[in-house]
């Protein structure tokens, strides 16, 4: 059995073998592999915390999970989005801040508590899908936690960190149960509670 390659040093190489003008998204996609799902929500995720961007991020994690749970080997783009490509001198300078970073994370976060990453894609595809949707409650910093939960799963998913996977999917349960029951409470106060019984 191979040793598994970090993900700051897969991203490394595949900068190492870039073209020397400019990269495709879909050719770093690619290149990433079972990795790629979770480096998308994890850019998603980050972005999502940020204020106005959740409007816009969340139906692209939707979109992301959807595909998770429909068994897909990593995300799917149309072709005019997949084919878009940037200098690598810019690809140079963003994996310049984010490898020394998920090389922090790697000290403390790595393969443990084997978990059928495989097998549990569509549950954890289902649980983005509902944070996705919490992303969109018209409460001010509401986006942050399940933004965060996101972040969490996907950095578990990257390192495949078994352990840290069960703490993301508890969180976000937790998460969920606290909206459902404010809805519930809301749906009460406006009498709608009643009407259903």
């Amino acid at each position: 059995m191979t040793a598994r390659i970090p993900t700051s040093a897969l991203l490394d190489g595949l900068l190492r073998d870039a073209n020397a003008e400019r990269v495709a998204l879909g050719w770093l996609l690619d290149g990433l592999g079972n990795r790629s799902f979770g480096l998308v929500m994890l850019l998603l995720a980050l972005l999502g915390a940020m204020p106005g961007a959740s409007a816009i991020v969340a139906p692209l994690l939707v979109i992301l999970a959807v595909q998770m749970m429909l068994g897909h080997a990593g995300p799917v783009f149309p072709r005019r989005i997949a084919e878009r490509s940037v200098p690598t001198q810019a690809l140079a300078r963003i994996l310049g801040r984010a490898v020394p970073v998920l090389r922090a994370i790697e000290g403390f976060v790595h393969p443990r508590w084997p978990t059928p990453f495989g097998a549990t894609k569509r549950g954890v595809g289902l649980v983005v899908v509902l944070l996705g949707v919490l992303l969109l409650a018209p409460i001010p910093l509401s986006n942050v936690p399940p933004a965060l939960a996101i972040a969490l799963l996907a950095i578990a998913w990257l390192e495949e960190d078994g352990i840290l996977l069960c703490i993301a999917l508890a969180a976000s349960a937790l998460l969920l149960a606290i909206a459902a029951g404010a809805v519930w409470q809301a749906m009460g106060e406006l009498g709608w509670v009643r009407g259903l019984f």
